[in-house]
């Protein structure tokens, strides 16, 4: 995979270059560049804002120097190698984008070449956009309902969750499957030595042995805690996908099926239960 961001503060993306995107890129699983906008600015300045039509306050990024980025670029990618009937995909971190999620990293992971754009100020120009559209598939991406002072955070979060899927990135694989959001749950609490810390023990299904009674403890806590933390994720899910005693333990936290579709009310565990599930042995 080869990615590119186009940023005007190149040293903001130096912590890719850390731990295993890092290792990867070392490793020839991943190219990654980083390019300036300001590199093809005109004036002695090297420009890249200005003033917005109709008014109003902040500064707009000039749409030229983004597109000769942007068409640098993907000139190297293709040159690098790239399918020419595959066009490149350019993510826009954008509040006005849509939700980026683990089904989004997945999806962009089967992506020959990436192209990042971090807008600062108000944003890049919309022309920029609606221009890009014509060269590559764009896909404006937001990380939540917030606002940063500019794409580079993003683009870092999005980055490391994209390229620890590519094969050979995470050392084993296993772990992506057990991970949170991965089949539609939080991650299950996990634990290490010592067994006693401060008056705190591992639960005992852990320390059992046993390989099927720990496989069901971790799938409860992950409907324990999926349920108290996320119950947005619940219902989300399938409930043709769950068996029964996934169902019994969604039950208890107050989420029931009522012909074919899920009915929440007051969870039936007892008053005082641990909000935590790395609490429940």
């Amino acid at each position: 995979m080869r990615i590119d961001v186009l940023s005007i503060f190149p040293e903001y993306l130096e912590p890719l270059r850390l731990s295993l995107i890092g290792k990867a890129v070392t490793d020839g699983l991943l190219s990654l560049q980083v390019t300036d906008p300001r590199e093809f600015a005109t004036d002695r300045h090297r420009t890249v804002d200005d003033t917005p039509y109709g008014g109003g306050a902040g500064m707009v990024m000039k749409p030229e120097p983004w597109a000769q980025a942007l068409e640098t670029v993907v000139r190297a990618g293709a040159g690098a190698g790239r399918a020419a009937s595959s066009r490149p995909v350019l993510v826009v971190p954008s509040p006005a984008g849509e939700v980026f999620t683990q089904e989004v990293a997945y999806e962009l992971a089967e992506e020959e070449h990436l192209v990042f754009a971090c807008g600062r100020y108000e944003g890049i120009d919309e022309r920029f956009i609606d221009w890009a559209r014509d060269e590559v598939r764009v896909r404006p991406l937001s990380l939540g309902d917030y606002v940063l002072n500019g794409g580079e955070v993003a683009v870092l979060a999005m980055v490391e969750a994209v390229t620890r899927l590519i094969p050979g990135v995470i050392g084993n694989p296993e772990s992506l499957a057990e991970e949170s959001h991965t089949g539609g749950l939080l991650e299950y609490p996990v634990y290490t030595k010592p067994a006693q810390w401060r008056e705190r023990t591992v639960p005992d299904t852990l320390l059992s042995g046993h390989h099927g009674r720990i496989a069901r403890w971790r799938r409860d806590q992950q409907l324990v805690r999926t349920a108290r933390r996320r119950p947005d994720m619940v219902l989300a899910l399938d409930p043709a996908t769950l068996d029964r005693a996934d169902l019994a333990v969604l039950a208890e936290e107050g989420f029931t099926v009522a012909g074919g579709q899920w009915r929440r009310s007051e969870r039936t565990t007892p008053q005082g239960a641990p909000e935590d599930p790395s609490d429940m042995a």
